[in-house]
């Protein structure tokens, strides 16, 4: 049996403030450092040897995998010094268009609490200059199926430390979930999905705890 394990970034300071990022590039808080210092407990609390980690090019994505990592202490993605992982914009959050830094109180305000809603949690109705969560599914599968995929058919334990929306769009790409149902999924930031693999078909996903 081997996993893939889905990993949001830790809080970042636009999680805090309430802001759509989607690409901006936004530092972790201290809540999200030691959430992904949590996270990296938890996988050496259970035992996980991460043999690959993938992750965005988005700072928040990358602290968070090697954060975790280190505290994991368990496998060797380190190299004199140095954590090694591949990045990729593949897996990068939705791009949110217009409405990227904009509060989401104020945005709710400004365009009506129901518009924002269907930006939010539609499946193919992008924000004004922005992707669908569609778009996500067509950006992040094609990265997918090349790159990690063949990985864990090989039976390696994978990690991907990203962002709700391209988290949400692997679920859907392996199975987990219909486009139809992934707008009720919500990811929490800092707590590892763990995905068990046997023999190529998914036989179970749990939170670490």
């Amino acid at each position: 049996m081997n996993k893939l394990v889905l990993l949001r970034h830790g809080q970042s300071q636009w999680n805090l403030e309430n802001r759509f990022t989607g690409w901006k590039d936004v530092p972790l808080t201290e809540k999200g450092i030691n959430e992904a210092n949590n996270a990296g407990l938890l996988l050496k609390k259970n035992n996980i040897k991460i043999d690959k980690v993938f992750s965005s090019i988005l700072e928040r994505a990358n602290k968070t995998a090697e954060i975790a990592i280190k505290a994991s202490e368990i496998g060797n993605l380190y190299k004199n010094g140095t954590f090694i992982y591949e990045k990729n914009q593949s897996l990068n959050e939705r791009d949110y268009g217009d409405l990227v830094g904009l509060n989401k109180a104020e945005t709710a305000d400004k365009f009506g609490k129901e518009q924002v809603h269907i930006w939010r949690r539609s499946y193919d109705i992008p924000p004004p200059n922005g992707e669908s969560l569609k778009d996500v599914v067509e950006r992040v599968s094609p990265y997918f199926e090349q790159y990690i995929k063949p990985l864990i058919f090989e039976g390696k334990n994978v990690l991907i430390s990203a962002h709700g929306n391209s988290l949400r769009a692997i679920m859907i790409q392996v199975g987990l979930y219909k486009p139809e149902d992934i707008s009720s999924i919500e990811i929490p930031t800092g707590s590892p999905l763990c995905i068990d693999y046997k023999n190529k078909k998914i036989i179970n996903k749990y939170y670490l705890d």
